[in-house]
């Protein structure tokens, strides 16, 4: 694995590693951006020494995290948010698609690729990228490239989110509905959500989860209009597992004994899959990335956060 500075063996590489895994996992000082930020370290400085397993490790571990925090979410609470919420992600999805396409033919780069770098934005990162991908039948350089701007746009979102909110002196439901809408990846909207508060993110997760639905449209569409047939997508199974877990949660008091503990298992379960993530990211992937495919992710990031963020606080 490349790294800054290979000054550590593999036995000393796979001790750190091993012990900030038990640091997340049983230290109360660890938080989102510690962790992503511990990640990068090993990533980039050290060296990880499992990226055969952590890559699919941080996945897993991130969806269960997600099922998890359903257990936390009562849905006659977030009903009225997740109305209003709708009316946004509608509104922001058809938004950033146009946008990203006037981009990709500003900067000249790639149409698949721009699709791509587009969907991630719109929906959830990653994911709409896997999805999508397929349907319009892209090539794993654009894949790679689309997944790297959306990692490195992901860690910044993860800093960047929470200063603004307190900076704006944004509500829980504002920044919620926000974070949502403007960070890719369901792993950083839950990380920014958790750092501002709990009520930011039952919001943030159940908007973030119910936006990344519109994946199975977005895909069928893609692949309509680069003339694939019919793509073949189906709804992630840790949407429907945590749409379950709030329905229980909701419906079902007697669970009220045992929520904490599932829900703290949730919350350190969504430290790892940070640290995951970060791990995985190396000098490599990041020199993968050219210069106009990342201006033009970061610019469309920055159109649709700065735009979102703007009507969410002066309508409210």
């Amino acid at each position: 694995m490349p790294k800054l500075f290979p000054l550590t063996s593999p036995l000393l590489q796979k001790t750190i590693f091993i012990v900030l895994v038990l640091l997340i996992l049983f230290s109360p000082f660890f938080s989102s951006p510690l962790a992503l930020l511990a990640g990068l370290v090993v990533g980039l400085l050290i060296g990880n020494p499992y990226t055969k397993y952590s890559g699919k490790a941080s996945k897993h571990v991130l969806q269960g995290a997600v099922v998890g925090l359903g257990f936390g979410i009562n849905l006659y609470q977030v009903a009225e948010t997740g109305l209003s919420g709708i009316i946004y992600t509608f509104a922001s999805l058809a938004a950033t698609m146009g946008i990203g396409l006037l981009l990709g033919r500003f900067f000249k780069t790639p149409s698949k690729l721009t699709h791509l770098v587009s969907s991630g934005t719109a929906i959830c990162g990653g994911s709409a990228i896997a999805a999508v991908a397929p349907a319009i039948k892209a090539e794993g350089r654009d894949i790679s490239v689309a997944l790297g701007i959306v990692f490195i746009l992901n860690a910044l979102a993860l800093f960047i989110f929470p200063w603004v909110g307190n900076l704006l002196h944004l509500s829980q439901e504002q920044f919620g509905i926000w974070a949502a809408i403007a960070i890719h990846d369901t792993s950083s909207v839950v990380g920014a959500a958790a750092r501002y508060g709990d009520e930011a993110l039952q919001i943030a997760t159940t908007l973030k989860l119910t936006r990344a639905l519109w994946i199975v449209p977005l895909a069928l569409i893609s692949g309509l209009l680069y003339k694939d047939g019919k793509a073949k997508v189906s709804i992630p199974l840790f949407i429907v597992l945590f749409v379950a877990a709030s329905v229980l949660n909701t419906f079902l008091p007697a669970l009220a004994t045992i929520t904490p503990a599932i829900l703290w298992l949730a919350k350190k379960g969504l430290l790892l899959s940070l640290f995951l993530i970060g791990a995985n990211i190396s000098l490599s992937s990041l020199k993968s990335i050219s210069a106009k495919p990342f201006w033009q992710g970061l610019i469309l990031w920055i159109i649709v956060a700065s735009t979102s963020l703007a009507i969410i606080y002066f309508s409210s």
